[in-house]
């Protein structure tokens, strides 16, 4: 059942805005010494997170043919990315500094050697698995010496 919502003047002036996301230069700095990439791509990023339930009602919106809720976050909100920045970095923390590195809904597994780029890869899947996350197959890049992670090429000891 919907019922219609009004908007709310200055609501925007009542929302705490996140802001962690981590530094690119970091990011790239722990991709140095690899020989070994995959890139994983997750599908609709911001949609695979859910809106609680109490928080439905601040995404609703009108339009001609009725109102309207968000059940999954939107791009538009403001704490988007740092809502998903914090997920990832949760679900994503025993890999993080040791094999993995991520940027939003962009991650790449590193290794030395083929072997345990291949044991890393299944604690990755493993873990996107359990918590109901999906990957893009066709964006991704697998066990390659070299790939592009935000708009550089990053591979034989050098970016």
């Amino acid at each position: 059942m919907l019922r219609e919502w009004r908007p709310v003047g200055g609501l925007g002036k009542l929302v705490v805005r996140g802001t962690y996301c981590r530094l690119i230069e970091d990011l790239f700095d722990q991709l140095g010494s690899a020989r070994w990439f995959t890139k994983l791509d997750l599908r609709s990023g911001y949609h695979q997170v859910w809106i609680a339930k109490e928080d439905e009602l601040k995404t609703a919106c009108m339009t001609r043919y009725g109102s309207y809720k968000f059940l999954v976050m939107p791009f538009r909100l403001t704490n988007a990315p740092a809502t998903f920045c914090t997920l990832m970095n949760k679900v994503l923390q025993p890999f993080l500094d040791h094999f993995m590195v991520l940027y939003l809904d962009d991650i790449v597994v590193y290794s030395k050697s083929l072997y345990e780029h291949m044991e890393y890869l299944r604690e990755a899947f493993q873990t996107v698995k359990e918590n109901e996350l999906f990957i893009k197959e066709e964006k991704c890049s697998f066990s390659q010496q070299e790939v592009l992670f935000l708009g550089h090429i990053v591979g034989g000891s050098k970016i």
